[in-house]
């Protein structure tokens, strides 16, 4: 599975980042970075701990504000 979260207007809050992007890889390459994800769960803080995976998108100001998106993809095991 895979999953995009970010804002159409290009920023997150008070970052840089539109949002980031996850896959079944990320909690492994986190924990090789010593990131605790619970952590920065915890304290609401996405942007550091996607920052080190570079997993962040960034867009930079779009000057529009449709809305948020996000984008999961997931394979069943079910045909």
């Amino acid at each position: 599975a895979a999953a995009l979260s970010a804002g159409t207007d290009g920023t997150d809050g008070p970052t840089e980042a539109a949002g980031a992007y996850v896959d079944w890889r990320t909690i492994d390459r986190a924990k090789k970075l010593n990131l605790n994800p619970h952590h920065y769960l915890n304290q609401n803080d996405s942007f550091n701990f996607f920052k080190p995976l570079d997993d962040l998108i960034i867009t930079g100001p779009t000057k529009t504000n449709v809305m948020d998106l996000i984008i999961l993809i997931a394979k069943s095991d079910k045909p």
